[in-house]
């Protein structure tokens, strides 16, 4: 790992002075001259948060090379540093960052060394989605915690700070000192597609108590946390990934639903705030995104929360804030609204060169990125990085997916598992009536390509219990011969644990699970996704949601059906009839234990 000493020598003028200075509220004169002696160039660069493909930022593989060249037009990390002097990088696992710890830290710190040997050495703001649940780019052997809903069914404060506290700590270890999390949005609408279970649940009170707690873990930590997606994305049906929302909720509604998180996320001294591409005429009525809305971010987020940290675009390849604009218009509406960093957007010489020409214009001017630019880089200073930007390799394995922290998300993850429904006492399960269990269900990708499959991982928990559990996958969308086999393999089992993953009425995961009661052997269904799932099927003895498919959330579930550890959860959203959704069918905080 490079020295202190290298770090300060690859650094120039104002910013070798701030890392000299030691402390991470570095005095903001020096940032504003650091500021006043930075080119036209390398300020538009500071707004950009960046993809890039490799697992190294200078020697990536081929196949990543031609995948840069392709969408970047260049080779490597470095080389986009080089050219174009982003401010900020952010990992995924589709583009081969997020291989294993050791890899994350050599790509952080040659992602550092890039930028640091440049002009003003400016280190980087390293971030990714760590959401933990459904959306999590760092695999095992990181500590994988229960997502935000399944922290929401157990409630607990010191749980979400443990979270952030703990996959902070894993994050910075690695070079991750940013992450885009918690979501503080408000899930009040069962068939949102894009946000459901990343949100803590649909009481704004709880909601905004677990964000801030979880936000205080991560920056703890010194890893910077991320408020999203404001004003709020919890009730809408349309995915803003491929389509553009509207939110019809009043002022009013607003102000006692949507708003309550992100207050006490502001209040709790959060780092960053993304906002969402969706339409919300309560707010603005001019039709725009609240991406690109002056009223929403200048007038609202700005002058009446009262915030003044940094504001991030959700990703600008999204149809949400497409739909209106142009890719050389929206990063230059953005700025102009009150963003301060711009994300992934599908072309980066489009919308690098739309900002500088804007300024060189005159339609932006070069005060207002200053003003941008000051907020990423006190952001970085009170992250430390003008002092500390790199990972230490010999600190991956004494803090990533140690012991304590595994044990943690177990603990944790037993506290969240939910029991809807127990009729008869058919749950807990026992191997001495029950030895043979048939473990069938949805198999779903992992989110971060290092777990499951959850058919799988549920027999082997249960197996460790003293069953003798085979596993089935049958799919999203089992085909008819695939309900026949399921439910003949049923007849020669004990009893039947049946993984159900968005069930909708007319799908035939329904006709799967309903055939499986028909058999007459104890069914227990699991919802690995969506509660609202046993709406679906009244006719199910004992349903548990576990509100995501990470392997520790279904060993939790094992755990309970075994009788090994009670249920604990508590709904945090309602769930209504499917036959009549104006009716509760469960209302939040309701849940079963023995």
């Amino acid at each position: 790992m490079p020295s202190r000493r290298t770090v300060l020598a690859a650094t120039t003028g104002a910013a070798a002075a701030l890392a000299l200075g030691g402390t991470a509220h570095a005095d903001d004169s020096r940032l504003r001259a650091l500021v006043s002696r930075m080119t036209l160039e390398e300020k538009v660069g500071q707004l950009f948060v960046m993809r890039v493909y490799g697992t190294s930022a200078t020697a990536p593989d081929q196949a990543d090379i031609d995948a840069n060249l392709k969408e970047i037009g260049v080779r490597t990390a470095a080389e986009l540093i080089a050219r174009y002097r982003v401010g900020g990088i952010i990992y995924f696992t589709w583009a081969n960052n997020t291989k294993d710890p050791h890899q994350i830290a050599a790509l952080s710190n040659g992602i550092q060394r890039a930028s640091l040997s440049g002009p003003r050495g400016l280190p980087v703001l390293i971030t990714t989605d760590q959401e933990h649940g459904i959306v999590c780019r760092v695999g095992a052997p990181a500590t994988l915690f229960p997502g935000a809903m399944a922290i929401g069914a157990g409630g607990s404060r010191e749980d979400a700070h443990t979270l952030g506290r703990i996959s902070g700590a894993e994050l910075r270890a690695i070079g991750v000192n940013q992450d885009y999390s918690p979501d503080a949005d408000v899930n009040v609408n069962p068939a949102n597609p894009v946000i459901g279970v990343r949100s803590f649940g649909a009481d704004p009170g709880a909601v905004a108590a677990l964000v801030a707690a979880e936000v205080t873990g991560y920056q703890r930590s010194r890893v910077a946390a991320t408020a999203k997606h404001f004003p709020g994305h919890g009730d809408t049906a349309v995915d803003s990934h491929y389509g553009f929302p509207v939110i019809t909720h009043t002022r009013e509604v607003w102000e006692e639903l949507d708003a309550v998180p992100f207050r006490a996320a502001i209040k709790a001294g959060i780092d960053c705030v993304m906002t969402a591409h969706i339409q919300f005429p309560a707010l603005d009525g001019s039709g725009d995104p609240a991406t690109l809305s002056h009223p929403i971010l200048t007038g609202i987020l700005r002058g009446e929360l009262g915030y003044d940290g940094v504001v991030v675009t959700d990703s600008l390849g999204m149809e949400g804030v497409r739909t209106k604009y142009g890719d050389d218009r929206v990063p230059v509406l953005a700025l102009k609204a009150g963003v301060d960093q711009l994300l992934n957007p599908p072309d980066l010489a489009v919308a690098w060169n739309a900002v500088l020409e804007a300024v060189q214009g005159g339609e932006l001017t070069e005060s207002r990125l200053d003003e941008s630019v000051l907020r990423i880089l006190r952001l970085k200073a009170r992250l430390g990085l003008f002092e500390r930007p790199y990972a230490d390799p010999r600190r991956v394995d004494r803090v990533v997916g140690v012991p304590a922290h595994l044990a943690a998300a177990d603990r944790i993850a037993e506290r969240t598992t939910t029991l809807l429904v127990n009729e008869d006492g058919v749950l807990p399960l026992s191997p001495r009536g029950h030895k043979a269990v048939l473990v069938v269900g949805a198999d779903p990708a992992s989110p971060s390509g290092t777990t499951g499959p959850p058919t799988g991982v549920l027999a082997k928990a249960l197996t460790e219990l003293g069953f003798t559990a085979t596993a089935l996958s049958t799919g999203t969308a089992p085909s008819a011969a695939t309900v026949t086999a399921a439910v003949a393999a049923a007849r020669d089992a004990d009893a039947v644990v049946v993984a159900t993953y968005n069930l909708t009425m007319a799908g035939s995961q329904k006709t799967l699970v309903e055939q499986l009661v028909a058999t007459g052997r104890p069914v227990v269904a699991v919802a690995i996704r969506n509660p609202y799932d046993v709406a679906q099927l009244p006719s199910v003895p004992a349903y548990l949601a576990t509100y995501s498919w990470t392997d520790v959330e279904l060993r939790a579930a094992a755990r309970v059906i075994a009788g090994k550890a009670r249920p604990r959860g508590r709904l945090p959203v309602a769930v209504h009839r499917a036959d009549d959704p104006a009716r509760v069918l469960y209302p939040i905080g309701h849940g079963l234990s023995y």
